[in-house]
């Protein structure tokens, strides 16, 4: 996990839990899909699925492409804004398990109490942040970075408040692994 210096007791929270957040190990290849479980009503689940969702697209795998990564991230950005809970969890998956094999925690115990601490101009910001292609960075076929610079918000967010984050291609997606 990356060590960083903060400023605050929020700016560490919303670090650690950015660079740590919850889901399925992580894992060097791509395993099989799953199909997703037919919904039954338009009520959500009380708790969010671990299992990451292999059909993003209908019974099609998400592109593995550095485009598709930032999708994603943006994805993910957005739902802190709305504290999405079930996609936050869900796109921060393997991060977050190592993390809560940390001793951190359930992502959705930590996140709920880090989008306390993100102000009302942040959250706002983060609905509708996009990344910057141009600041991406491909680390390897499969794993790309974000830095912080790359996230275009209305709000300006430091080093020590967002964080850098690498995404990976797992599980015929891209989660959060860092």
């Amino acid at each position: 996990m990356k060590a960083r210096t903060l400023a605050s007791v929020a700016v560490a929270a919303w670090v650690v839990l950015v660079t740590s957040a919850c889901g399925p190990e992580k894992s060097t290849e791509d395993a099989d899909p799953k199909p997703s479980p037919p919904a039954a009503s338009s009520t959500p689940p009380a708790k969010p699925s671990i299992t990451p969702s292999a059909t993003p697209t209908g019974d099609q795998p998400a592109p593995r492409t550095t485009e598709a990564a930032i999708e994603r991230y943006e994805e993910f950005l957005h739902a802190v804004g709305r504290e999405d809970i079930d996609t936050v969890c869900e796109v921060a998956g393997p991060a977050a398990e190592q993390a809560e094999d940390q001793g951190f925690g359930p992502c959705t115990a930590t996140f709920r109490i880090t989008f306390q601490m993100i102000s009302p101009t942040q959250k706002k910001a983060l609905q509708t942040a996009t990344v910057d292609p141009t600041r991406v960075v491909e680390l390897a076929p499969g794993k790309v970075e974000m830095p912080t610079e790359s996230v275009k918000s209305s709000a300006t967010f430091g080093e020590d408040e967002l964080g850098s984050s690498t995404l990976e291609y797992l599980k015929n997606n891209w989660y959060i692994t860092d």
